[in-house]
């Protein structure tokens, strides 16, 4: 295995919150026989480089990893990750996806290597022969079947590769084979009513894993000749097939813009939270069921400031502890950056009032002229937590700030461990 993963910094920080936690010592989530005063939860960052590709013409894009557990000869899981190769030439051309994996944590990592199965297929739609390829991946761990499950969307091409308009569109998913270290061959979520899901897919979210198996399932999808909306769907999964059940409120914006998409969906404490994206801000909803929600509010910083994210996604990083939001803002010196997609921020959120809280935002990972809006986060262990992403070296000239198509893992070590995990 190439030894190829490059420490990049280390940053310490602080992280101050509202109440002290009377709880059970950090090394384990077992409550204990008596209480105290515990150490409010905080954690340090490491910045990793496992790989890195710009050559003029490609850069990697939508890095994201799941882990397979250890066996019982080790509590090491392995980490696989899978990547977009970009053609910089056009807008969301995806010619293939890559993997790559570690056994040690990213102490190393395999060169990416490009995975047939989630290669482009040809498919006739509208009459015409077309390139249909997968993107927007995300794997995840799925405890009850012990599976990898990686979900995405399809985006669909004219025969020249550029985007199709209409744009069709299907939640993409494909299932890893542990023994072989092999992805399956990539199959579409049938959906009912072909109109009204003509362009529904799962493309760069957050879903939620419930403990008898089913899967609530975020999409975003656009009726023809109306902009998009977002709802949860609930799905049925045995651990080979995919299977949609029924789905919860559309919520919709009705306006200018494009509507609402890539939703990221968790459960902190009783509530779920499903953050939203849109081109002029973001959003965020409440629901007790995962399902239904009444409606939804612009992201604040708890000033009551919004948050300046817009027109990109924001994902959940949820420990037992805490709930924090990872996302890009403007505000940050940063009007050089495409839709200001960086620096990568990280902060609580406050639950109960919906908002950010401004005093523990931290960067992630740092801005250097390209965008990293399209980012995963991982839990690896109950001390550990990942978030990854790439430098998209979109448009023609952000190299000039410091940007080299550099793949980031941003890990985030707790100092409780988190008992979400298991």
């Amino acid at each position: 295995m190439k030894e190829n993963s490059t420490e990049y910094s280390t940053i310490k920080r602080r992280q101050f919150l509202k109440s002290t936690l009377i709880g059970s010592i950090s090394l384990t989530c077992i409550p204990p026989l008596y209480s105290y005063t515990q150490k409010k939860l905080d954690y340090s960052l490491e910045l990793n480089v496992p790989t890195k590709l710009f050559d003029g013409e490609r850069c990697w894009c939508h890095p994201r990893a799941g882990i397979v557990p250890g066996s019982k000869d080790t509590d090491t899981p392995s980490i696989v990750m899978t990547i977009n190769k970009l053609d910089l030439a056009g807008s969301d051309v995806f010619y293939g996806m890559y993997g790559l994996l570690t056994n040690n944590l990213g102490k190393e990592w395999t060169n990416p290597k490009e995975l047939k199965t989630l290669a482009p297929k040809f498919e006739i739609i509208d009459g015409i022969r077309r390139p249909v390829a997968v993107s927007d991946f995300w794997p995840k761990w799925h405890n009850t079947t012990k599976t990898l499950l990686g979900v995405g969307h399809t985006v669909v091409y004219t025969p020249n590769w550029k985007v199709a308009n209409p744009r069709p569109r299907s939640t993409a998913y494909s299932i890893y084979d542990i023994e072989k270290g092999e992805w399956g061959n990539w199959q579409k979520l049938e959906m009912p009513d072909k109109e009204k899901f003509y362009n529904a897919g799962a493309g760069c979210v957050q879903r939620y894993d419930l403990k008898n198996g089913d899967i609530f399932l975020p999409i975003y999808f656009r009726p023809k000749g109306k902009n998009s909306r977002v709802t949860v769907c609930k799905c049925s999964y045995d651990g080979k097939k995919l299977k949609y059940l029924a789905h919860g409120t559309e919520l919709e914006l009705n306006n200018e813009t494009r509507g609402l998409g890539e939703p990221s969906l968790t459960k902190f404490k009783s509530d779920f939270f499903l953050t939203i994206r849109n081109d002029k801000k973001s959003f965020v909803a409440r629901s007790k069921d995962g399902l239904h929600y009444d409606t939804y509010q612009t992201w604040k910083f708890d000033d009551g400031t919004e948050l300046g994210s817009y027109n990109t996604q924001q994902h959940w990083l949820t420990h037992s502890e805490g709930l924090f939001l990872v996302y890009t803002r403007k505000g940050a010196d940063n009007d050089h950056v495409f839709r200001h997609r960086a620096p990568l921020f990280m902060a609580e959120v406050d639950p109960e009032k919906l908002c950010v809280i401004k005093a523990t935002e931290q960067i992630l990972v740092p801005e250097r002229g390209a965008r990293l809006g399209n980012f995963g986060v991982t839990h690896i262990s109950p001390g550990e937590s990942w978030v990854t992403v790439s430098e998209w070296m979109q448009p023609e000239g952000v190299e000039k700030y410091g940007s080299d198509g550099s793949v980031f893992v941003a890990k985030i070590k707790w100092n409780h461990p988190n008992c979400l995990f298991s």
